[in-house]
């Protein structure tokens, strides 16, 4: 507008012609006239435009549908089924993935979906399609948290008072019983759908890993089913026939710009690198040291330190890194001789299902040797299902049936595929070498593989200290099977044999950081007692070097006490001259060290602690201090609680229930923080 009057003006301007000169009066009229214009020109402005926003409504009470609904999309396809997955290391959406196709065998239609796509308040819309149900595959991640891709469902469960009755549920939660909080996902899931007013027509399951998780699939699965027929007055179609998801393109002629060469998500993200970095954008960190950190025995510990410098990521001591591995060359090669394929030809495996948000199984197109080497996971045991499916082309009747009776639900069966899979830890190439008749074709082979899973490393520095770079404290994995095989843990293997300088280039490790509940307390005054034997030590550098840096800067630092334990002293003792530098210098209030194997009786962490273990309740009950846990949750997290028991029972003079009361309610409160694995 002020334009249009600067226009009007230098045109009245003109006007008046450049030989005649303006006297006092007139600029004094001119003035008034240009001013009542002006005047004018907006109060008609104002008159027009008033209605016309008064017109413009927000649409209110319409259906979520439109993109993002599941409903519309079942509908569409003619699904009754829907299984949602919260998944963080791929296995609650493989089974998810499993019984969504089995639905065909019961006349049903069924769809796996990820809840982090779609609106979960939709659920409340789900009786709209004739004989529908809901099944939720569960994983517990970390300490009773919900998986990634399930926090926002997770949330919404909590805040939502939606009506829930005439929906058809299920749950199958995956846990581990090593784990305090056993399952808490898939139990909360369960009881939250009954409480708005969900039926539940199957009883929840509980998957252990720590015994046989894919036993507890199937016993729940093949009960499930029957109880599903029940409740919809449908029958088993009897088509046990196997169906292909993905078609095979075989691409003789095509752009290699437009080919995935590992790359998690964007097509040459690698070679172009934008931040954010996440799961689906990770980071190539150049590794920047690669040491090893015991003295002798016959493992290798080590510590990597990651150069972040350019990447914008922050994190915090007690986070974890997230490392995506390779798999070893040599296994690739294998399985492509024994296939006899070339790795090198260039595929897509294209979803048969048009409608499904899951074009491919990973990155397509790609080449056979990319897929095995950064895509897919080749050296776990397989599940039940990819051997069922192998089943069919093993030439030979003998080897036909062995798959299939270890496929099977039968209680033999279910016993041969434990001791000759799992125990036996054979891997794919270990069940085509010890069965020469099967040669499935190697497309089939691929979609029915597990995606390779990053690996989730405790960050074993503080970025007070190291802000441009991540440090990681891990063991080599290496054991012999009973097949006398000698399997090698993927990632720490890839790990070790990355060296900082690679024949002239740097060597770099796709990461992302996860975010963690493991934390320091808010107040640097506040004592710390760290327990983390072998490498449970890794967050504890990070929170000791913390600790140091706030007493540099003048803080008040609580107790800083630390509980380490190794085999050796001479062999094993991770960070020796670290830790004693941080005891001498003061950062360290107290350095106990267990070394398990240097006497005739073993000496563990929790001995060390029953030892102090006055000083230990002084720290707790009088100076509010806190307890971090760290490393293996089967046998040393759960020594040390019950010493916690102990201690809290002897010098608070309560009851055995009334300690672990105690100790509970330390782990609400965020006093008593475990970051353990099995």
């Amino acid at each position: 507008m002020g334009t249009a009057s600067s226009k009007d003006e230098s045109a009245t301007a003109e006007s008046q012609g450049a030989s005649i000169p303006f006297g006092l009066m007139d600029v004094f009229l001119f003035s008034i006239i240009i001013g009542l214009l002006t005047y004018w020109f907006f109060f008609r402005k104002k008159k027009e435009e008033v209605p016309e926003f008064a017109k413009i409504q927000t649409p209110t009470g319409l259906p979520s549908t439109i993109e993002g609904s599941f409903i519309e999309k079942m509908k569409k396809t003619g699904r009754n089924i829907v299984v949602f997955y919260g998944s963080q290391t791929g296995t609650a959406e493989e089974f998810a993935n499993r019984l969504a196709k089995d639905a065909h065998r019961y006349g049903m239609r069924g769809m796996s979906a990820d809840p982090e796509e779609y609106d979960l308040s939709d659920l409340s819309r789900l009786s709209e399609i004739e004989k529908s149900l809901v099944v939720f595959c569960m994983a517990t991640y970390g300490e009773g948290d919900p998986t990634d891709n399930a926090q926002d469902f997770y949330d919404w469960l909590q805040e939502t008072d939606a009506d829930l009755s005439g929906l058809k549920f299920a749950v199958f939660g995956l846990g581990n019983k090593t784990y305090e909080h056993f399952n808490a996902m898939g139990k909360y899931v369960d009881k939250r759908m009954e409480e708005l007013g969900a039926q539940r027509i199957f009883e929840l399951g509980l998957g252990d890993d720590d015994g046989n998780l894919e036993e507890d699939f199937i016993t729940w699965r093949e009960q499930f089913w029957p109880a599903v027929c029940e409740h919809f007055g449908v029958e088993a179609t009897g088509d046990e026939s196997s169906i292909r998801q993905y078609e095979l393109v075989v691409h003789s002629d095509v752009d290699p710009n437009k080919v995935y060469t590992g790359e998690m998500g964007r097509l040459k993200s690698y070679e172009t690198q934008k931040p954010p970095f996440d799961a689906k954008n990770p980071f190539l960190a150049p590794m920047s040291l690669n040491r090893k950190l015991n003295q002798g025995g016959e493992r290798h510990l080590m510590h990597l330190e990651l150069d972040i410098t350019s990447s914008k990521i922050r994190y915090e001591s007690g986070d974890h890194i997230a490392v995506y591995p390779a798999n070893d060359t040599s296994l690739v090669n294998q399985l492509g001789e024994i296939l006899g394929v070339d790795l090198d030809m260039v595929i897509s495996l294209n979803n048969l299902d048009e409608e499904s948000n899951k074009k491919h199984p990973f990155p397509c197109p790609t080449s056979y040797r990319t897929a095995l080497t950064y895509y897919l996971d080749i050296t776990n045991p397989p599940r039940t299902n990819v051997l069922y499916e192998l089943a069919q082309y093993a030439s030979d009747a003998n080897e036909q049936e062995h798959l299939r009776k270890m496929a099977s639900s039968a209680a033999d069966g279910k016993a041969l595929y434990l001791s000759w899979v799992v125990e036996a830890r054979r891997n794919i190439l270990a069940i085509l070498q010890d069965t020469p008749s099967l040669r499935p074709p190697i497309d089939h082979l691929c979609e029915l593989l597990p995606r390779l899973q990053a690996r989730y490393y405790s960050i074993a520095s503080t970025s007070k200290v190291h802000p441009n770079s991540i440090h990681i404290c891990a063991v080599v994995v290496e054991y012999k099977t009973k097949t006398d095989r000698v399997n090698k843990g993927v990632a720490t293997n890839w790990l070790k044999n990355k060296q900082p300088n690679e024949n002239g280039h740097k060597s770099t490790v796709p990461m992302y950081v996860r975010k963690s509940q493991f934390r320091l307390p808010f107040k640097s005054s506040t004592p710390v007692i760290m327990i983390g034997p072998g490498t449970g030590i890794a967050p504890f550098m990070g929170f000791i070097q913390e600790r140091g840096w706030l007493r540099q800067q003048g803080k008040e630092v609580g107790d800083t006490v630390l509980y380490y334990g190794c085999r050796h002293e001479n062999e094993d003792y991770l960070y020796k001259e670290e830790l004693a530098q941080f005891f001498k210098d003061g950062t360290l209030t107290q350095l106990n060290v267990a070394f398990s194997r240097d006497q005739v009786q073993k000496i563990y962490v929790q001995h060390l602690l029953k030892k102090n273990k006055e000083n230990i309740w002084k720290l707790i009950h009088e100076g509010n201090g806190h307890i971090y846990v760290c490393g293996d949750a089967r046998s040393m997290a759960r020594d040390v609680q019950n010493t916690f028991y102990e201690i809290v029972a002897e010098y608070g003079q309560l009851s055995q229930p009334q300690a672990v009361d105690y100790v509970k309610k330390l782990m609400t409160k965020g006093r008593y923080s475990l970051d353990v694995w099995s």
